[in-house]
């Protein structure tokens, strides 16, 4: 029987939590087809994976290229591209069908982290009300989108970076995002590693760099090259 939605799961040495991650998602396996993409991965996030997920995909490293490859094995009507460090809310299938049923070509949920210090809920709250006034949304938010709408854009840009912002972008032309407000919970881990302000400002900065057209293969050395 063919899966109502796809759910496209982009991991790199995801090893030390992938298999919790995937557990929780174990109840939606009758109603989802749940695909993992894995970027050349050096530890064993693929072996562990292949017991909890309907299908393990190698691709070539690059979020972008990742739920690409997903998306073009994917089943579903419907495709959510899920972040393997974000958990989903329990009735996050029911949501996202009821949106597509409301005639919704792409959308996202908002965003919470996994940490409960009062400066991570400003972030939240700063991140998901920029995303209801933009029309845009981070891959955080976990987008979905109808596989008509994915096929109209033509997938994902292939871009080192900002991939979802671009996608966000392509997608507004079809219609505005359904903003669910039920929250996917993500984690905070490169925030509270890389420090707090600072992951602020450098965000900021790549955002408006990419903004005025920044080539985003010099934004990712910048993002990924951290102190």
């Amino acid at each position: 029987m063919k899966p109502q939605l796809s759910i496209i799961i982009p991991v790199v040495n995801e090893a030390s939590q992938i298999a919790i991650k995937l557990q929780a998602l174990q109840p939606l396996r009758d109603r989802c087809q749940l695909l993992l993409v894995d970027g050349g991965s050096d530890d064993d996030s693929a072996k562990i994976a292949r017991l909890l997920v309907d299908q393990v995909l190698q691709s070539p490293r690059g979020r972008a290229r990742q739920m690409n490859c997903g998306a073009a094995e994917a089943q579903g009507d419907v495709l959510l591209f899920l972040h393997a460090d974000t958990r989903l809310p329990d009735n996050a299938i029911n949501l996202i069908l009821q949106a597509v049923t409301d005639e919704y070509p792409w959308g996202r949920f908002d965003v919470s982290f996994d940490n409960p210090q009062p400066v991570f809920r400003l972030i939240a709250f700063m991140m998901n009300w920029r995303s209801r006034l933009t029309g845009i949304a981070t891959g955080d938010q976990t987008l979905f989108m109808t596989r008509q709408a994915l096929q109209a854009v033509a997938g994902f840009p292939d871009i080192a970076l900002m991939e979802d912002i671009a996608m966000s972008a392509r997608l507004k032309k079809l219609g505005s995002p359904c903003c669910l407000t039920a929250k996917v919970v993500t984690s905070a881990r490169r925030w509270q590693r890389y420090g707090i302000l600072k992951t602020i400002l450098l965000m900021w900065w790549l955002r408006l760099r990419y903004f005025f057209g920044a080539d985003p293969r010099e934004l990712v050395a910048s993002y990924y090259h951290r102190s």
